[in-house]
């Protein structure tokens, strides 16, 4: 179990990290801005990878610890520190150089989604549906 969610969580971690990674292309090739000095690509990937990494530790401790309920508990967890996290960009304060610094959330606040969103996306291919709901709802 613990392999599996190892796995799913280094995996959702390079998806996140090269989705941010794509998103970032695009919004600076769309906008004319660019905060690569700010927000590196080997620190998106490498955040990207810690966070996959920690929901995959906190989801074999919470489907051990609360049985039939943990995932559920971990989906619950992982969302409110998903939203939680994107503070963080709205208290950054850039250089006064830059021109349009109101533009900075507009690119960091999506990429904090990426990583819940690709481990829900390939959760399915780790587990099945029996393994954790069996007695959930019965």
């Amino acid at each position: 179990m613990f392999k599996k969610s190892l796995s799913l969580g280094v995996l959702a971690g390079l998806l996140a990290g090269m989705a941010s990674l794509i998103y970032q292309k695009v919004y600076a090739s769309s906008l004319g801005e660019d905060f690569s000095t700010f927000v590196r690509p080997l620190g998106i990937l490498a955040i990207s990878l810690f966070v996959g990494i920690v929901a995959a530790i906190l989801y074999w401790l919470f489907t051990k610890w609360f049985k039939n309920r943990g995932e559920i508990i971990f989906n619950f967890v992982f969302v409110i520190l998903s939203f939680a996290s994107i503070l963080a960009p709205f208290a950054m304060k850039l250089p006064f150089d830059i021109e349009t610094p109101e533009l900075f959330p507009g690119m960091i606040v999506p990429m904090h989604f990426f990583p819940a969103l690709a481990w829900f996306t390939l959760k399915p291919l780790f587990f099945s549906k029996e393994t954790h709901y069996g007695k959930v709802f019965a």
